[in-house]
């Protein structure tokens, strides 16, 4: 086995067709979050993403896209904001975790989004974690018999929703791939409005997420696709999504909705509205991505599992990181994984995002800081 390391926009042409082919060879590699492509626009807004390819007989046969930073520590291409992550390979090949790390420059490499199937990283998972997805069928063309046969107990609910919203605001329509950039920039609006009332970190107000999404906007590939999706009732924007899609695979990212219209549950139309047009296509999958979301239960057909960890080797530098990123991944998930802990601290982030946004003092014990939803 022969490892070299590149920057993502500097693969040749026959390197990115041997990376797609690895990509076609094994239904477990074939997310677009694993796509050459969105290693390389990482690396375009980030200047320290690498690319390890691995060889045999002078064949490139494995491709592990990761981010170093200068002492040496390593991490998943997109941490953060990538739901896949993998060494991308040919069917049988196996490598040596602390050869690998060796030739990247790596002390560590963390991931969270980790496939299941990499073996040689399974001495160094600490968590295994459901990740829904859901499987698609193609339907005929008729979204309302498709719902109704797909999510019989949902169908009802949905489709009432969608009428009333087309009778209130001028009648309803799905825009699967939209190209209006303007509507892209509704959804980042949207989407950093809930990341600050939810009391989350705003992603869009770092530059190389936005730059990234912009990016990512533009390519269409066979492999890769950046598709903008819409919901409008009569011209107005109610719900949108941006992910990316492969030609199996779509990835659920950004999902928003216009705030104002929640009582319509836009969000839960925009999802059942993308599941059927993509099936249509001929997507096979939806993947949703690790994380517990009520929204998520109703839709998936089964869980994936999906690791996180850091693979090491000997180093002083490895050891005080995982003394630092362990404990706070591991309080992290035990919130996460207790309904009795995560509830109250949903809550809390919530009452901090309203005193961030409206300034107000703090609501009274078992106030809502958001109230009930409005009806129109």
């Amino acid at each position: 086995m022969r490892i070299t390391i590149h920057r993502p926009g500097e693969l040749s042409p026959a390197t990115r067709a041997a990376w797609h082919r690895a990509m076609d060879e094994s239904p477990e590699y074939a997310n677009p979050f694993l796509a050459p492509e969105f290693a390389e626009a990482v690396g375009r807004c980030r200047g320290r993403s690498l690319v390890a390819v691995l060889r045999e007989n002078g064949q490139p046969v494995g491709f592990l896209p990761y981010e170093r930073n200068s002492f040496g520590v390593g991490r998943a291409i997109g941490l953060g904001l990538s739901d896949c992550q993998a060494l991308v390979h040919r069917p049988g090949v196996i490598w040596d975790t602390e050869e690998l790390l060796r030739a990247c420059g790596l002390s560590v490499f963390e991931f969270d989004h980790l496939v299941e199937e990499q073996k040689p990283f399974g001495a160094y998972v600490t968590g295994t974690f459901a990740s829904p997805v859901l499987d698609l069928r193609p339907g005929d063309g008729d979204y309302a018999r498709w719902l109704r046969a797909a999510y019989p107990k949902l169908a009802k609910t949905t489709l009432k929703k969608e009428r009333r919203l087309g009778r209130d605001l001028g009648g309803t329509r799905f825009v699967y791939d939209e190209r209006d950039p303007a509507v892209l920039r509704t959804l980042m609006r949207w989407k950093s409005a809930q990341y600050r009332r939810t009391g989350r970190m705003d992603r869009f107000a770092r530059p190389w997420i936005v730059d990234l999404v912009d990016h990512l906007f533009q390519v269409r590939q066979e492999h890769f696709t950046g598709v903008l999706s819409v919901v409008y009732a009569g011209d107005r924007p109610v719900a949108a999504h941006f992910g990316p899609t492969s030609r199996t695979v779509f990835a659920a990212w950004f999902t928003a909705y216009d705030p104002e219209l929640s009582y319509y549950s836009p969000g839960l139309m925009m999802h059942l509205r993308l599941a059927e047009a993509a099936a249509r296509r001929g997507v096979r999958v939806m993947d949703m991505g690790r994380g517990e979301k009520t929204y998520k239960d109703w839709l998936k057909t089964r869980d994936l599992r999906v690791g996180e960890g850091f693979a090491t080797r000997p180093h002083p530098v490895a050891a005080a990181h995982r003394m630092w990123r362990r404990p706070v991944r591991g309080l992290r998930n035990t919130v996460l994984a207790h309904p009795g802990l995560r509830e109250p601290a949903d809550r809390l982030l919530k009452t901090v995002g309203t005193l961030r946004t409206t300034g107000r003092t703090a609501p009274a014990p078992g106030d809502s800081p958001a109230g009930p939803p409005r009806k129109p």
